[in-house]
């Protein structure tokens, strides 16, 4: 009942389905997305408050419990069943998940305790946002990242073998001069969609 991570035949160590992670993961951006937009354009925090207690209490299991009790985790074993599990360390992911689960106490305390509305909780909110993004679309687990810098033992299975730095990168992984320079504009302009107006009033002053 009581563990962090699940026994997989050939691995030494305790491991979790990295797909399930991720759709567990990509899930809970979802429902935290549409409540974090709620509020903030609709100024409705109602479902804030409601994603932000499901959100604590799903990463509370995730640590303290078992983390395939975990609803967001059940869920996304469900629907990634049928595809063939990619294995990775166990100990980063409570590492990183420890971090989520500070940021919900956080949302929880100001947002649904206190009822603050302000930069504080819009930053906080926006943080988990985007580290649930990456993890979900890029499988880049960030809090995963940040375990190697305090633990000697390295992690030594990683989504993507990432880990593996003698490993060499294929020729379909590499961009093109093309690919490189539509990379580069489509940054500009996403930049210029998201920063054009404080960039005009500071050159034009309107």
């Amino acid at each position: 009942m009581f563990a962090f991570g699940e026994k997989a035949e050939d691995y030494d160590v305790l491991v979790f389905n990295e797909r399930e992670v991720r759709a567990a993961a990509g899930i809970v951006f979802l429902f935290a997305f549409m409540a974090f937009m709620n509020g903030f354009l609709m100024g409705n925090n109602d479902p804030t408050k409601l994603m932000v207690s499901v959100f604590l209490f799903d990463f509370f299991i995730r640590i303290f419990i078992n983390p395939k009790y975990a609803p967001s985790m059940i869920v996304g074993r469900w629907v990634v069943n049928n595809q063939k599990p990619e294995y990775t360390d166990a100990k980063p992911k409570r590492w990183a998940w420890s971090f989520g689960f500070i940021l919900a106490a956080t949302m929880f305390y100001l947002v649904v305790l206190n009822d603050i509305r302000g930069p504080v909780n819009i930053l906080t909110c926006a943080l988990c946002l985007g580290l649930l993004f990456f993890e979900a679309v890029f499988g880049i687990c960030a809090g995963c990242k940040v375990y190697n810098l305090f633990h000697d033992e390295k992690v030594k299975h990683c989504p993507g073998e990432v880990c593996d730095l003698s490993r060499g990168r294929a020729p379909i992984q590499y961009l093109n001069v093309a690919q490189k320079l539509i990379f580069a504009l489509s940054l500009l302009v996403l930049f210029y969609l998201a920063f054009g107006d404080i960039i005009e009033f500071l050159i034009f002053g309107k």
